[in-house]
Order: structure tokens, then sequence, then C-alpha cells
């Protein structure tokens, strides 16, 4: 739906390809300051996501690793760096911050694996994508706070 206001019914996203497509859409609408939180269980999308966010904010980045083990890694943006953690391996909240997670957000935009590992420290202003397994493909659902909420998207 032409410029529809988020909350949303969930997406149903039956190949990889329209996870990359759901990930080109979300990418223009991210500003500075905010986060795309992805959730979900191991396999659900969330890296695959990740990357389509990431490579529609900079095309020319090829290899965009999943930050797995190294729990952070920064990308060149149009107009500000992006920061993709994975903070699966974190214990506690506060290692985000410690790796860097608030000086990202103020430098650029953020997206997020795992971020209940935040606990109630997650970015004010993001857009929450929980993902799940759905048959042969996968489901989104996405709920917006803060800034996110006013913000109509192209489907």
């Amino acid at each position: 739906m032409i410029g529809e206001s988020l909350p949303r019914p969930p997406l149903d996203l039956a190949t990889e390809a329209d996870t990359a497509r759901l990930g080109g859409i979300l990418a223009p609408a991210l500003r500075q300051g905010e986060a795309i939180c992805l959730s979900g269980p191991l396999g659900a999308g969330k890296s695959v996501l990740a990357r389509a966010v990431i490579r529609a904010l900079n095309p020319q980045e090829r290899d965009i690793p999943s930050p797995t083990y190294t729990l952070m890694q920064l990308y060149d943006g149009p107009y500000f760096p992006i920061a993709h953690f994975d903070l699966y391996r974190l214990t506690d909240a506060d290692e985000a911050f410690e790796i860097g997670l608030q000086e990202a957000l103020q430098q650029g935009a953020v997206v997020i694996e795992w971020p209940e590992r935040l606990g109630d420290q997650q970015p004010r202003d993001r857009l929450e994508v929980v993902m799940s397994m759905h048959g042969d493909g996968r489901r989104a659902v996405l709920t917006p706070r803060g800034a996110w909420e006013d913000r109509a998207l192209e489907f």
C-alpha cells in the first residue's frame, strides 16, 4: 500500500528476495540517530534483512559479513555511517555500550540483531522487526517506536 502508516499487519516473505525487498523499503526511511531492531529465532532472516538494509544504503558494499564474532561492523552511508550490531553473544546490556552503540547512534544509524539483549536500554527511536518462520518462508511484524510512529512506508 502506498504511504501506509505503521503499524501494519504481518508481512509474509515467501523468499529471500522478498526479505531483501523489505530491506530496500526500510533503508531510505532510516534517519540519523535511529535504529532498526531485528528480533526472532536463529534462521528467521534477521541477517538477510540487515544486509539488505545496508546494501540499499550503500550499493557499493559487496561484502557484508555478519558481525556475530566482531559484534559490530561499520559502513559508510550516503549521509551518515550505518553500524550493524549483532548482540547474540552479549550477556549484559552494558557490553553494547562499551563497543560503541551510543556513539554509533550519535554519528549515524544502527541495525541491531538481538536487541532484546539491551533490555529496557533499546534506542528510543526504533523500528522493531520481529522475524519468524512461516511455512516455507518468513514473516515480519513491524512495530514503530518514537520517531518511527508516524512514518509512512511504501509496501
